[in-house]
């Protein structure tokens, strides 16, 4: 009997004492939890940081701003930031599909804004400009076409420009290059950065190649994780290969950026760390990233040849392209830039760059957007 009642204290006593190690592991969580959303917030104020001069006072005739417009019926999100609102309207066709690029201006300034009135928009259904109320059929290329000729037409009404520039990056380039030649009349350019030509070809150029460089490597497990995906032998690129297709291209330096190792180091953490983002804006990114829109709009690129499709312009057209860019083949994009007919035309090539070298190299990016582009030369192109 009194060993009973022994074993029932001792029970009890573990109880009572697990109990406590538990409660006690909840507040800590709990703790780490609210700490993580002070931090988020803290990084989050959501307002447009302004340009200062050697006063810390506001530059005059600037401008820093977030701001949402009606855009073919769809309220979207912009930024515009320049350090003379005279300047030259340059607006930026951002990647993804969904994916803005705004946020990594904080790590790798652009310079932009020194030349240009820069509009960074975000496209219908990423970024700002995501909204689970956006109607699933207005969320196809054509529409994402006719929104860049809207904001165009918004940008060139306020800024009292006849005609502006067009940047527009990866992805944005697919569509970018197709407003470009729908209505050529209000670019004074087309500026195509890492641009998509053949995107399929592009992808088995690129599988090839990650192949080969793990193989050499000795990376048997990510040999084994590729293998899973032969895109060497489909008519299209399957979506479960995409993460996989990101994080092995980044190891390799093919991918963002030469120097960039990591989407989560590089990307994911810089896009939380970003104080212009409001944190319900920062979610959006990632929900507008991942959505099926997004997907939708990767199987519609992957399917199409843009080099039959836009087979010229009617306006100056210039290509920076990175030399280690297997995202959006080099030597793929060069080939375009030979057949497309253009009235002036000029490629790029950068060294020291992957897939983004207004990023990476944005001091040779500003010296040719001053010396030719602004010119309507292409004095410094290697092709011409």
């Amino acid at each position: 009997m009194a060993g009973n009642n022994i074993k029932k204290l001792t029970i009890q006593s573990l109880i009572r004492r697990t109990g406590g190690i538990v409660l006690i592991m909840l507040s800590i969580l709990l703790a780490c939890i609210l700490i993580l959303i002070g931090v988020m917030l803290a990084w989050s104020p959501g307002k447009p940081t302004p340009f200062l001069d050697e006063k810390g006072k506001v530059l005059a005739s600037s401008i820093s701003e977030k701001i949402h417009i009606s855009i073919n019926g769809v309220e979207q999100g912009m930024f515009i930031k320049s350090k003379n609102n005279a300047n030259p309207v340059l607006l930026f066709i951002h990647g993804g599909p969904g994916m803005p690029e705004y946020f990594l201006t904080q790590s790798y300034p652009t310079g932009l804004e020194d030349y240009f009135t820069v509009c960074y928009w975000e496209q219908r259904g990423a970024g700002l400009s995501y909204s689970s109320d956006i109607p699933a059929e207005t969320l196809t290329e054509e529409q994402l076409i006719s929104d860049i000729l809207e904001v165009t037409k918004y940008l060139r009404k306020r800024f009292g420009q006849e005609k502006i520039y067009l940047m527009a990056h990866s992805w944005g380039s697919y569509i970018g290059i197709q407003a470009a030649a729908r209505a050529p009349e209000m670019y004074y350019a087309y500026i195509g950065v890492a641009q998509i030509s053949q995107p399929l070809e592009s992808e088995k150029l690129a599988y090839k190649y990650m192949m080969e460089q793990y193989m050499i490597a000795g990376d048997k497990k990510m040999v084994q994780r590729l293998e899973k995906f032969p895109v060497t032998e489909m008519d299209k690129v399957p979506n479960s290969y995409r993460s996989l297709r990101d994080e092995a291209m980044h190891k390799l330096g093919i991918g963002t950026m030469h120097d960039m190792k990591s989407v989560v180091t590089g990307i994911f953490l810089p896009s939380w760390k970003f104080p212009e983002y409001t944190l319900s804006e920062k979610v959006n990114i990632w929900r507008g990233k991942w959505s099926a829109y997004s997907i939708n709009m990767w199987n519609q690129m992957i399917a199409t040849d843009l080099t039959a499709k836009v087979p010229e312009l009617d306006i100056s057209v210039y290509f920076f392209h990175g030399i280690y860019d297997y995202t959006c083949s080099y030597n793929l994009a060069k080939d375009y830039f030979e057949k497309l007919q253009a009235p002036l035309k000029g490629f790029y090539s950068f060294a020291q760059s992957a897939h983004s070298p207004l990023f990476e190299e944005p001091e040779k990016m500003q010296y040719i957007l001053q010396k030719d582009v602004l010119a309507g030369v292409n004095n410094f192109a290697d092709t011409q």
